[in-house]
């Protein structure tokens, strides 16, 4: 009887064991999500252009538009734009420069640039772009920068929209400034600025320098 009952027990032990042994192995916790990696800043350039009217500190996207940044900047390292006029200017649209002197003579140029419209830059209030002709890909030296925001200039004609390379951070008081000056008729051109609108130096920066032109002086 007990050696009957003992090979009972023994059997039932074995058959749990086997039932145990045939059940899936407990899933391991998942591991965390892996964290997103942080999004790579844009690689800045700064630039400043000295106007009669006051200056304006630029912020140029180059990792945006690098054909454009490369371009303004080797502009700005030629002298280009010194001595240069803001020649057309529209108070509600934007202003325009980086091609003629104070006599309405046109400056030369470099060979034209592709258009970097398709950046995911918008021309918004404060940001500069490039000036081109009916062309998509012809602009050269000249830049505008809008004073409002002009989304139609987002929107492709003749085959491409207006390419922006960056933004005003300080001196936009200096831009508003010059879209409220009077315009008229000068060298057989409209919206020229009565008085010359000067950019007397154009300069590169440092981002130290660019913050240190930004931040407010204590009083």
């Amino acid at each position: 009887m007990m050696r009957t009952l003992l090979a009972t027990v023994l059997s039932l032990t074995a058959l749990a064991a086997a039932q145990d042994a045939a059940k899936p192995a407990p899933a391991a916790p998942a591991a965390p999500d892996a964290a997103a990696p942080a999004p790579v800043p844009d690689k800045l350039v700064f630039a400043k252009l000295s106007t009669s009217k006051g200056d304006i500190i630029l912020e140029l996207n180059e990792s945006k538009a690098p054909l454009s940044v490369a371009n303004f900047v080797q502009y700005i390292k030629d002298g280009h734009y010194d001595g240069t006029t803001f020649h057309r200017v529209i108070g509600n649209f934007m202003i325009q420069g980086g091609g003629f002197t104070p006599d309405m003579k046109q400056k030369g140029t470099r060979d034209p640039i592709k258009n970097e419209w398709k950046n995911g830059l918008k021309n918004t209030r404060g940001t500069i772009s490039m000036a081109r002709t009916s062309m998509a890909d012809s602009a050269t030296s000249q830049f505008f920068i809008n004073v409002v925001d002009n989304r139609g200039l987002d929107m492709p004609r003749d085959g491409a929209a207006y390419a922006v390379f960056g933004r005003v951070i300080g001196g936009m008081e200096v831009v508003d400034a010059i879209r409220n000056v009077k315009t008229g008729r000068k060298g057989g051109m409209q919206d020229v600025p009565l008085e010359d609108v000067m950019i007397t130096k154009a300069s590169l920066l440092s981002a130290e320098e660019a913050t240190a032109a930004t931040t407010p002086k204590a009083p």
